[in-house]
């Protein structure tokens, strides 16, 4: 179970590492392609408020990227749940504010993973 928990941290890790990319790179080639509810005269002028929230999802990849290198196993338990639930809340906050297919894409794959942590990490 130790290595579907990694595989899945490691997942959602690779997927805010894409959050990053599109946000802070691709937000006004690749953004109103995946966000078509969104005016298109509106993604140049958001721009810069994409790379930020892009930045942010860098920082929630960079602490779950972290536990792979945590000798102690209760501290590493530990810093996983803190970020996934970072995670999990903010794929909450998506879904209910932006787009309800946040939640499937970010804030499940997070919550699935914390309970298995909790099971048995």
């Amino acid at each position: 179970m130790e290595l579907v928990i990694k595989i899945l941290i490691g997942f959602v890790a690779f997927f805010h590492c894409y959050i990053l990319w599109f946000e802070m790179f691709a937000w006004t080639t690749r953004g109103p392609k995946i966000f078509s509810n969104f005016p298109k005269d509106l993604f140049e002028p958001t721009k810069a408020l994409a790379a930020n929230q892009g930045l942010y999802n860098g920082f929630l990849a960079a602490g779950l990227l972290w536990t792979f290198f945590i000798g102690d196993p209760i501290w590493q338990t530990n810093v996983a749940l803190f970020f996934l639930s970072c995670v999990a809340i903010a794929g909450i906050y998506g879904a209910a504010t932006a787009d309800k297919k946040i939640f499937f894409v970010q804030a499940l794959p997070a919550l699935i993973t914390i309970a298995l942590l909790m099971a048995f990490g």
